[in-house]
């Protein structure tokens, strides 16, 4: 079993910006632990793929257990997945609640509990975590506290971890992106999306990957939340 090369575990691998990420650290020979409810087996030897819902403590079981047996390590894990809703804060129901929690931040919870004991173990490491601009610039049309509620929690605990883990050797980031290009969001619905930011389009997946793979080689940079937005967070811009 070889050792030398990086591991990463990527949440919410199976489309999207998941899926981007993950073939990015391939494209880097990296290997890679992907996970989500509805993920496939790889064709490729350095992709294990482990099916499961991130907000249970089994799933998170399976994927680190997997890294060890397969890779021997963990250097980096991204936190992806992630559910967004726009609806008036008063319709959402329990179901909705209790399923946001149980994703985006019980999900968080149980991957980067067991990141950081390993890593602790190793001497070094890197979480890094996907959240939303929303968080710092809220917009009327698109009423989406609860998104608020749960990814502004993922970036307080960035810093948070950051700063409890600096003289570790584990750097603890995120990014915080628009609205981007991914199979959430019909293409009919692009150009409204688009003019949502200052720049007057949606974000690539490239452009979040991008920021992803910047924050994992840098470092010397620790409790950012990178925003890669378009400029929403800083400020409105009017046509």
């Amino acid at each position: 079993m070889s050792t030398e090369r990086k591991v990463a575990i990527v949440t919410g691998a199976s489309q999207g910006i998941g899926a981007g990420i993950v073939q990015a650290f391939r494209d880097r020979n990296c290997r890679v632990v992907a996970t989500s409810r509805t993920i496939k087996p790889s064709a490729d030897a350095d992709i294990v793929t482990v099916a499961g819902d991130v907000g249970a403590a089994g799933t998170a079981e399976a994927v680190f257990k997997a890294a060890l047996e397969r890779f021997g390590r963990v250097d980096t894990l991204v936190n992806n997945a992630g559910l967004f809703m726009a609806k008036p804060f008063t319709a959402y129901s329990q179901d909705d609640y209790d399923t946001y929690i149980s994703t985006n931040v019980t999900g968080f919870f149980h991957m980067t509990r067991r990141a950081l004991e390993l890593m602790s173990k190793q001497g070094h490491g890197h979480v890094v975590t996907i959240t939303t601009s929303l968080v710092d610039q809220p917009m009327s049309s698109v009423p989406a506290a609860l998104t608020s509620l749960t990814k502004g929690a993922l970036s307080a605990a960035t810093r948070a971890l950051a700063i409890e883990y600096a003289r570790t050797g584990i750097r603890v980031n995120a990014v915080s992106p628009g609205i981007i290009k991914t199979p959430m969001h019909p293409p009919e619905a692009h150009q409204a999306m688009a003019a949502l930011h200052p720049v007057g389009r949606m974000g690539d997946v490239s452009d979040i990957v991008d920021a992803v793979l910047y924050l994992d080689g840098a470092g010397f940079v620790t409790g950012e939340v990178l925003h890669v937005d378009g400029g929403q967070a800083a400020g409105h811009h009017m046509p």
